[in-house]
């Protein structure tokens, strides 16, 4: 693992990180942010999932994520969104290729080399945080947006033994049923069984639980009524039984204006779910 930056911030570190992935066979890059603590002492962890376009940058530069960080004592993990390198598959598309992964397993061609995201954050990253981390790996919670919010949700919804808190910024809940599923199609291929293991609302249709849920959406996001659609996900949590909150803020889109704002409220939320 090679050290790309570190930084001192509110009485912590934040660092950036490169190593060798075995599982989507390129480098990458990821973010952390670890509180100052005693010598010997492990933290509770919480992972942030990005969404389209983005690398570990962008959270790690606009998300204001640290001084809550401090304040509860958790580490922050963001890694990137897809694999990437001149020899990794790539689209001249926006919300397809590199910067999109969608936090699966590529099966099809030529995806299924490099497109690994599933395997990388669910196996590969934690195993590597936790060699060379001070992580307490049995207090993990995990959070999200948009497509990153997809990716916490269905992670969460699969592993709930892991997951102490799931929550999200304008997740994409339901990929099958809107537009940018098409990259499940590319990815997946047509088979819908394989398919609704990546979609939340599917997830929990099909028996798939956790106590419950946190969801902070903009009203005046651009993609809600075509792409998000967290009525879809109310609908099956209240079939389900699934606690969620759904909090909807006028006058707020789908930009880090927006993380950054609810940013402390979701942590302060984990914080609560972790140190219990």
């Amino acid at each position: 693992m090679e050290t790309v930056s570190t930084a001192r911030a509110h009485g912590g570190t934040q660092g950036v990180y490169r190593h060798a992935s075995g599982a989507t066979g390129t480098d990458m890059t990821f973010a952390v942010f670890v509180p100052d603590h005693a010598p010997g002492a492990t933290l509770p962890v919480v992972w942030y999932l990005s969404g389209l376009t983005c690398t570990h940058a962008n959270v790690t530069d606009k998300g204001e994520y640290r001084r809550a960080c401090a304040e509860h004592g958790l580490i922050f993990v963001a890694p990137d969104t897809s694999p990437r390198g001149d020899d990794v598959p790539d689209e001249d598309a926006w919300d397809f290729g590199k910067g999109a992964g969608f936090y699966v397993d590529a099966t099809q061609a030529p995806w299924a080399t490099n497109y690994r995201m599933w395997s990388y954050v669910t196996e590969e990253l934690p195993a590597l945080l936790a060699a060379r981390f001070p992580v307490d790996m049995a207090r993990q919670s995990i959070m999200g947006h948009s497509m990153g919010g997809h990716g916490a949700l269905t992670i969460g919804l699969r592993h709930p033994e892991r997951f102490r808190a799931v929550s999200a910024f304008s997740p994409i809940v339901a990929p099958t049923q809107v537009p940018w599923g098409k990259a499940l199609d590319r990815y997946l291929g047509d088979d819908a069984a394989v398919q609704r293991r990546h979609d939340a609302v599917a997830l929990i249709e099909d028996g798939a639980r956790v106590p419950e849920l946190l969801i902070d959406q903009g009203e005046a996001d651009s993609f809600l009524d075509e792409q998000l659609r967290p009525a879809l996900l109310a609908a099956a949590c209240a079939t389900a039984g699934i606690d969620l909150t759904l909090r909807l803020h006028a006058g707020y889109d789908h930009s880090y204006h927006f993380i950054s704002t609810f940013m402390a409220d979701q942590l302060a939320w984990h914080a609560a779910r972790l140190h219990a």
